[in-house]
Order: structure tokens, then C-alpha cells, then sequence
């Protein structure tokens, strides 16, 4: 009987279902998840249809070599995903051991550690020192609200120096349509959820509203101001528009 089991077992293995894995990924300024499975095909391949982003690799491709390959052809996925699903989609990320999330335009890897509810940033990672009975999420969005103020207290540092005007009160938002607001009175307020876009991104969009303290409208003498201070504001303003459609949710 025993020598039959031996025999036995490997088809048991060959027959069995391949195991599946959903992971995500940064490609450019969009997290996208994907359905990783694990076969015995020798070769990395992908599929894309209603269901997403599936991944065939062997067990012995690590997932370094699978995110390669992913990235390698990323504009490809980014294509096929929009053709099947369209563009406005929400993307809720969770926050755990491991995730991903992008941080002025990089990948950054979050870190889970023992400790009494406090943040730091490492190097390409987000350390939460958490207790055990923390919420994650609000420790992130904490460490990303700062991260994101400093940022653009910065940029508008910046412009206000070109434009030899005083620094007006930099106060973040928690909007999800609406990247900045300019009032003469309170300031300028910034979706802190900005702090996921590549700095020339964010800087656009803070010499768009410190623009504003010159021109409180949307004249052509407002555009020139946004020129002057951030001269590749076209392009920046369309990618702009589509990283609105995919900015995770956290």
C-alpha cells in the first residue's frame, strides 16, 4: 500500500488546481490589481477581460521576474484594462504588511511594525509602528496627509518667491474630484490625495492655485501666470485628468 500511495501522489499533484494569488501593482501612477496563477506552464503569459488582469507563471518565477514582465508591458495593460472597464474607477487599497502604494509617483512598500501608533518614512517605504488594535488606514492616511503638506508647502513656497508675493496658508482637503481651491481670504486648500501624483504633477496643480492670487479667474492673463510658473502645464494638466480616474482609495 505504500508503494501505491508513492505512485499515487504525484498525479494527485499534477491534477490539482493551480493556485491563485491577487496581488497589485504599480504601473506609471496606477495600482492595478491582478489574479497571479500559478501552473505548470513554462511560460510567463496574461490575459485581460471582464474579470481583470489575470497572470500564468510556473512556481519557480518569482514574483521580482513577474512584475518585470508586467511593468515591461504596461502600457499595454493600462490599454486593455480602459477598453474593458473604462476609466473612473475606484481603487480601494488595503493597508497591511507588504502593500504597495504609490507616493509622489513611487512605488512604496508599507511596513508593519510593534509599536504605540506613530509613522515613519524609510527609504521607498512607510513604517506604521502600530498596536495591535490600530487602524491601519488612519495611521497611512496620517503619514500621507503629513507627507503631503510638507510637499506642498514647498511648491508653493516656490511660486510665491517667483511671483514675490507673501506665502499664503496652505491647508489640506479631502476632496476626490477637486485637486486645489484659491480664496483670498482663507488661502489654498489641497486634496491631500495629491501626495500619490509625481512631483511635476503636484506642481502643476499648486502654480495652478497660486496662480489665482494674481488672476481670480480663468482668463487668458491666469493661463500666462500657470505658464510662467510651471511652463509644461498642458501635458501635465492631461495626465492630471487621468490619474483622477485611477487614484487609489485608502
Amino acid at each position: 500500500m505504500l508503494r501505491l500511495f508513492q505512485l499515487e501522489l504525484p498525479l494527485f499533484r499534477r491534477t490539482a488546481p493551480p493556485a491563485e494569488q491577487t496581488r497589485h501593482i504599480l504601473l506609471g501612477t496606477r495600482i492595478v490589481d491582478y489574479r497571479l496563477i500559478r501552473s505548470s506552464r513554462r511560460r510567463l503569459g496574461m490575459t485581460i477581460d471582464q474579470r481583470g488582469l489575470r497572470v500564468g507563471a510556473s512556481p519557480r518565477t518569482s514574483l521580482a521576474e513577474i512584475e518585470r514582465f508586467l511593468r515591461h508591458n504596461a502600457a499595454w495593460v493600462l490599454k486593455k484594462l480602459d477598453e474593458w472597464h473604462g476609466h473612473g474607477q475606484v481603487r480601494h487599497l488595503a493597508i497591511c504588511d507588504g502593500a504597495r502604494i504609490p507616493v509622489l509617483g513611487e512605488e512604496c512598500v508599507v511596513r508593519i511594525e510593534p509599536g504605540a501608533n506613530r509613522v515613519r518614512w524609510g527609504d521607498r517605504c512607510l513604517i506604521l509602528q502600530a498596536r495591535p488594535d490600530a487602524d491601519l488606514r488612519l495611521l497611512a492616511r496620517r503619514a500621507l496627509r503629513e507627507r503631503a503638506l510638507d510637499v506642498f508647502r514647498e511648491h508653493a513656497a516656490h511660486h510665491a518667491e517667483t511671483l514675490r508675493r507673501p506665502l499664503p496658508r496652505i491647508a489640506l482637503s479631502n476632496a476626490q474630484t477637486r485637486w486645489g481651491s484659491c480664496s483670498e481670504q482663507t488661502g489654498i486648500r489641497l486634496s491631500w490625495r495629491l501626495v500619490h501624483a509625481p512631483p511635476r504633477l503636484i506642481d502643476y496643480v499648486v502654480a495652478h492655485e497660486m496662480a489665482h492670487l494674481v488672476e481670480m479667474n480663468h482668463s487668458t492673463r491666469f493661463w500666462m501666470v500657470v505658464e510662467r510658473l510651471c511652463p509644461d502645464y498642458r501635458s501635465a494638466r492631461d495626465e492630471l485628468r487621468r490619474l483622477a480616474a485611477t487614484c487609489p482609495q485608502i
